[in-house]
């Protein structure tokens, strides 16, 4: 039985969504491994003690609250020093974060500092024999690893949306903590943070994804992805890397193996062919529906629905059923 080490993620004071599911996937490892308790860190500027119900309320045994003006942005040697100083005391088994960019950057450095393996943006795993027994994209997603971490402690991420958050209440218990060094002397310091599709759901946190290619043959005709998302009421616009380099759509919005790794409920790709480059970010996808006029697209091939037509026609078409089956209720 051991203890799982989970970092939620911050951003702007708020938990992100990326956080409960972490705590989601901490609370599976520890009960795989033998029902250790999930400890959940939790760094912000004062005040961010506030948050610490979600967690609990998704599996957190404990909230460690590190409260410090230094954490009010992202503090990489602050946190990794805390993180590491925290695991080292031989209690905690496993470390959870998130494969967004914050945790890409972060995780690599507390398991180099804990001399531990890492495995990076899972999908799945299993515990057998005390090891992690992870699954990953591998070569462009055109196949899935498998990873097993063996030693103590084991660090690990998870993929945004492979685990859905799920409701497991424990009883609140926090503790508050302090910074290993301190975080107003870190050398890297993140001074600002500039979001893109301000107001716009963030492409981590949607449920429905609507991403547009060159299938789209303009900028402008984006519209019909933006309409479209607008419908459901819940949904973000993503792109594709050849949209985005051609400037018609902004980097943050690009999804892929360059870009960003998304896994919604639904997925639509309009005017996607399906580059291998792409399916690696969005093939897990719970249910994804593919647009485009070429029935021989490999998009096709992974898409659970397919609609062979002009996307010009077709998504007027289904921006109207949209809008109708949400009127009805």
């Amino acid at each position: 039985m051991a203890n799982v080490l989970v970092f939620a993620e911050v951003r702007a004071g708020d938990l992100r969504k990326v956080a409960l599911e972490a705590v989601t996937a901490g609370r599976q490892l520890a009960d795989l491994s033998g029902g250790g308790s999930v400890h959940a860190v939790l760094a912000g500027e004062a005040g961010i003690g506030g948050k610490a119900g979600a967690l609990a309320e998704h599996g957190a045994d404990s909230v460690l609250v590190l409260e410090h003006a230094g954490f009010a942005q992202y503090n990489p040697e602050a946190l990794a020093a805390t993180l590491a100083q925290r695991m080292s005391g031989g209690t905690y088994g496993f470390a959870v974060f998130s494969a967004t960019a914050q945790g890409r950057d972060l995780s690599p450095r507390v398991a180099a500092k804990l001399g531990s393996g890492l495995a990076p943006d899972l999908t799945g795993f299993t515990v057998e024999g005390g090891n992690v027994v992870g699954q990953h994209f591998n070569m462009n997603g055109k196949t899935i690893a498998t990873l097993t971490l063996t030693g103590s402690p084991a660090v690990l991420s998870v993929r945004p949306a492979a685990f859905q958050p799920v409701a497991n209440a424990k009883p609140l218990a926090t503790e508050a903590i302090t910074s290993a060094t301190d975080p107003s002397a870190s050398r890297v310091k993140v001074v600002e943070l500039k979001q893109g599709n301000t107001g716009k759901i963030d492409l981590n946190d949607a449920p429905v994804i609507v991403a547009g290619g060159r299938g789209l043959k303009a900028p402008e005709n984006f519209t019909l992805c933006d309409e479209l998302a607008d419908a459901f009421g819940n949904a973000a616009v993503g792109a594709t890397r050849a949209v985005t380099d051609e400037g018609w759509r902004p980097h943050s919005d690009q999804i892929g193996q360059t870009g960003r790794n998304v896994s919604p409920n639904l997925y639509i790709a309009v005017g996607i062919s399906g580059a291998i480059q792409h399916l690696a970010g969005m093939r897990t996808s719970k249910t994804i529906v593919a647009i485009n006029k070429d029935k021989d697209a490999p998009i096709f091939k992974i898409a659970d629905y397919g609609i062979v037509g002009d996307v010009f026609e077709v998504m007027p078409a289904l921006t109207a059923a949209v809008k109708a089956a949400r009127a009805q209720g």
